[in-house]
């Protein structure tokens, strides 16, 4: 039996040669490797939404549950909102699974890390609610990702971080500054009742959060630490914190310490 930890990776729903698809973008799946973690796709259908013994059953067979990033948007209904213009691509059964997951893996005191749309279901789930559009919003940035360039220029670092002292992040990246990468049309709006600012970008949008009272490791971030995530001391810090603490679930030495580097 293996001793590296299973994590859990949300999936998406997309059409794929004209069939319904559940999938997961391998680069998520290559950080959690590159970390000591064995990665497996939780498939999503809207017949999961409130079913918390499912869920637990579920959640019950990883030691961490990764929410990714997407090019989907959860549904503004979930926050009590109109759909604005800009927003155009929903998946609602991922986000029938992963309002759900949410607290069945905090529950079970669960690892659970965050990235974009995994950023935005939690302060969803938390009864926040969101900017549809943050480019719209008077002395906001634009925080979409440039056109017309390679992956590398997309995902570079393009904006200043401010890490809250003595906060999570910080605490895992021994720093209160750092700068990270953007592309995201949302973002926070009201933050979930329960949730903790962890960091801000300079026009003071909430970029990360913890929740307050969880047991384990349990962060989120607006950014896209999964890119390359060795050549960037907060990437490096967040998949290292978050596979230290799949191990301690598993009850399992990790090879990764959330405070010594690669």
């Amino acid at each position: 039996m293996t001793t590296r930890p299973l994590v859990g990776v949300i999936a998406c729903r997309r059409e794929v040669e004209g069939h319904a698809a559940q999938m997961v973008t391998d680069k998520y799946l290559s950080a959690l490797r590159e970390y000591g973690l064995n990665p497996v796709i939780l498939p999503v259908w809207s017949d999961q939404e409130n079913d918390r013994e499912l869920a637990r059953e579920l959640l019950s067979r990883v030691d961490g549950l990764l929410l990714t990033g997407s090019y989907t948007n959860v549904e503004p209904h979930r926050y009590g909102a109109e759909r604005a213009p800009q927003n155009t691509r929903d998946d609602r059964d991922r986000d029938a699974a992963a309002l759900t997951w949410i607290h069945a893996a905090l529950a079970l005191e669960l690892p659970l890390l965050g990235i974009c749309r995994g950023f935005q279901e939690l302060n969803v789930a938390f009864g926040g609610s969101l900017h549809q559009a943050v480019q719209e919003v008077p002395g906001m940035l634009d925080h979409r990702e440039p056109g017309g360039v390679d992956k590398a220029a997309q995902y570079a670092p393009v904006h200043d971080l401010e890490l809250r002292a003595g906060g999570a992040l910080a605490g895992l990246l021994g720093d209160t500054r750092s700068r990270v990468n953007s592309l995201h049309q949302q973002g926070v709006d009201r933050l979930g009742e329960g949730l903790v600012a962890e960091a801000w970008a300079p026009d003071g949008l909430i970029e990360a959060v913890s929740v307050a009272d969880a047991a384990t490791f349990a962060l989120a971030v607006q950014w896209h630490p999964e890119w390359r995530p060795r050549e960037h001391a907060l990437h490096d810090a967040l998949f290292r914190g978050f596979a230290a603490a799949c191990a301690v679930y598993r009850g399992v030495a990790s090879s990764f310490s959330p405070t010594q580097p690669a």
